[in-house]
């Protein structure tokens, strides 16, 4: 797939969709470009059927995302109006993340920092190497978080380890991410890619709909109470059961056989 800048590189692999932020000079800081790419691209994998699973990571050994890409900033960020519309790309690419009905995994290996927290914390899962390296140092650059994005680590880390992370603005390792529940995995990071690719090989194996039900239902119940829509969970939960996947699994259950889902 084509995207709008070199710097970010969509590849399917069977049922894989790969995201890749690619800028390792700069340790895959994030350029405005390709903030506007990566929501381009979680589009055109939402709406492919043959994708099932949407993997992120960073080119080269060095970064997930190191940040926003602070050379851009003089063209990009220079006034009010700019920043406006920085922020509002960046928060449609994670949220274009966030909302996409597919699984997501952030696979990542070395420095994810700054915005690529927060393009990390909007995937569904974090599997990352033994060398990763996590920090939010809004702290130290007399940089203000909006309730959304606080909103959306609390939902992993609980509210005193929220506020260790942005009081220290320190570097955390993969071992104090996992202790807080800001990961899900640590592995060496020889055997990080081979996991991630059999990891999202059995959830791409699993029925579509059971997945899109779940994924749609905890978000709802992320929401505060007065904006869930727990009637259109329920209607996602209903369609597994209507659904010929459902046929599939149980015959395939019975049959002793593995299933062959077809999303529908």
């Amino acid at each position: 797939m084509k995207t709008s800048t070199e710097k970010l590189i969509a590849e399917k692999e069977g049922a894989i969709g790969w995201l890749i932020f690619n800028n390792p000079a700069r340790h895959n800081a994030m350029s405005l470009e390709m903030y506007q790419a990566t929501a381009e691209v979680m589009e055109a994998y939402e709406q492919d059927d043959e994708v099932r699973v949407i993997v992120l990571r960073g080119a080269g050994d060095k970064a997930f995302v190191s940040g926003a890409d602070i050379s851009t900033f003089e063209k990009q960020r220079a006034s009010a109006e700019d920043t406006a519309f920085w922020d509002r790309t960046t928060e449609q690419a994670s949220k274009s993340i966030y909302e996409t009905s597919k699984p997501t995994i952030a696979m990542i290996n070395g420095y994810c920092m700054g915005g690529g927290v927060s393009l990390a914390m909007s995937c569904d899962l974090r599997i990352v190497s033994e060398k990763s390296r996590f920090a939010v140092p809004a702290a130290k650059l007399g940089v203000g978080y909006r309730a959304h994005g606080i909103r959306k680590l609390m939902s992993v880390v609980n509210p005193a380890f929220v506020k260790e992370i942005f009081y220290t603005a320190r570097q955390f390792s993969a071992e104090e991410a996992l202790t807080m529940g800001w990961v899900n995995r640590v592995l060496p990071e020889e055997q990080l890619e081979g996991y991630v690719r059999e990891y999202a090989g059995t959830i791409a194996g699993n029925a579509p709909l059971t997945i899109r039900a779940v994924k749609a239902t905890v978000n709802e119940l992320l929401k505060d109470p007065e904006e869930r829509d727990l009637e259109r969970s329920e209607a996602l939960v209903s369609a597994c059961f209507t659904s010929e996947d459902y046929v599939e699994g149980r015959r395939a259950f019975m049959e002793k056989r593995k299933p062959q889902f077809k999303g529908r």
